[in-house]
């Protein structure tokens, strides 16, 4: 019987037990309050500016490191190339899965909307952020004014550009003694961090109450019937494509996908609840270090690929593009469907570090072309958000698969240690960096 309380009583204390009956607490909340669900809001909005708060100083520190520990610019080189072409093939694939499921499935096919009866006031603040997206403002954009503005701001961007730099300023460093130093500083300010991110992380059960109470209190059950199909359609979609795809991959890499899964159990159920990647960034760079991926790869791969590898994003753009030509009956030939991939796979990778980048980056595409009206995006709001929680849980589960390739690829992954830790022979739960 004490047995029994004992294990009672560690299954309570399990912050993904927390997560998890927080998490239906605010969808039952949301459900029967309405208004306190919308109430509860700044809940959810104050555990992610809590995370964000400390990402600028984390994503500059551990790629800083991650840089000056590998010692020159060819494995530097290595290492970015490697990761760069794995997003390119990996994110490529997802958009174009979506575009095949989105064909067969149909979602928008019998909604017959009239574009002339469209309110585009509602979407006015992603077009003119829209307009903004262009090759050459993209990269523009990656160079901050000051370093400042970038850390103000929190560009995510702009910081990886900058810690790249300061980084392989680090590493050229002739003084092995300063050197040295400069690296144990900042690998100390990271600890201090992290230890942030630990007492931060306490709160995640009741920042998911308020993100989940607030979104089904404010959009509601009802008023998604109409576009049920899309939401089951991306759902599945993204389900397929971490199983079937992100999955060969994890095995090809001698990696079960799903012990992986139940590894990072709790930052799945962060990124459902608060749409936010972000929020699980920090816990996700000590647990992939925790689990054989070297430091430097886990250091450099990880933040990128928050910026270029958004696998989840990447099959929503497909899907919602072509939902709505099906739902305002505009037809598509097949060579049209391979223009809107094609831009897809640079209009993809410029949205990265901006707020509601998803829409912006469908809306810079859908300008891009005559086929299918920027207007039509007003049809997606409603659902944006419910989207958003599997678009944000395959991006998480996406960048870490991705970090174990490419530290794999560059033989620097332990394992014996992944082996220990996935079975359970290696307890991760109480350590540090």
């Amino acid at each position: 019987m004490d047995q029994k309380k004992s294990r009672a009583a560690s299954l309570c204390g399990q912050l993904y037990f927390q997560v998890v009956v927080c998490v239906l607490l605010g969808i039952l909340i949301g459900f029967i309050k309405p208004d306190w669900g919308v109430a509860l809001k700044p809940v959810g909005d104050a555990f992610i500016k809590l995370i964000k708060m400390l990402l600028a100083p984390i994503i500059f520190g551990t790629l800083v490191i991650g840089i000056a520990k590998m010692g020159d610019m060819k494995e530097l080189g290595r290492v970015g190339v490697k990761a760069l072409i794995y997003f390119e093939i990996v994110s490529t694939l997802a958009l174009v899965i979506g575009m095949v499921v989105v064909n067969i499935w149909q979602p928008g096919v019998g909604m017959n909307i009239d574009a002339k009866t469209i309110d585009t006031s509602s979407i006015a603040t992603y077009t003119s952020a829209a307009k903004q997206q262009g090759a050459i403002n993209f990269f523009m954009d990656m160079i901050p004014s000051s370093v400042g503005d970038a850390f103000v701001k929190g560009n995510m961007l702009q910081i990886i550009l900058f810690a790249l730099l300061f980084g392989l300023a680090i590493s050229m460093l002739h003084d092995k003694e300063k050197k040295d130093t400069a690296i144990k500083v900042i690998d100390s300010l990271l600890h201090g961090m992290f230890g942030i991110v630990k007492m931060v992380m306490r709160l995640a059960p009741l920042g998911a109450l308020g993100a989940m109470a607030f979104t089904v209190g404010k959009y509601g059950v009802g008023s998604l019937m109409q576009l049920m199909q899309l939401i089951i359609c991306v759902y599945v979609t993204s389900f397929i494509f971490i199983i079937f795809v992100l999955g060969s991959i994890a095995w090809y890499n001698k990696i079960s996908v799903w012990k992986f899964l139940v590894y990072i159990k709790e930052e799945i159920l962060i990124a459902l609840a608060t749409c936010s990647t972000e929020a699980v960034l920090p816990r996700m760079l000590v647990k992939l270090e925790q689990l054989g991926c070297s430091k430097s790869v886990v250091g450099l791969v990880l933040p990128t690929g928050y910026a270029f590898n958004a696998d989840g994003t990447a099959i929503y753009m497909t899907m919602a593009a072509i939902f709505i030509a099906q739902a305002m009956n505009i037809p598509l030939t097949i060579w049209d469907q391979l223009l809107l991939l094609g831009v897809l796979l640079f209009t993809s990778k410029g949205s990265a570090g901006v707020a509601g980048a998803g829409f912006i980056t469908l809306a810079a595409t859908l300008a891009s072309m005559d086929s299918i009206p920027v207007a039509g995006m007003v049809i997606l709001l409603g659902v944006d958000r419910f989207i958003n929680e599997v678009r944000a849980l395959t991006n998480v589960i996406g960048n870490g698969i991705a970090t174990i390739a490419v530290a794999r690829w560059e033989g620097a992954f332990d394992d014996k240690r992944a082996s220990d830790v996935l079975n359970g022979r290696i307890n991760v739960e109480n350590d540090t960096r």
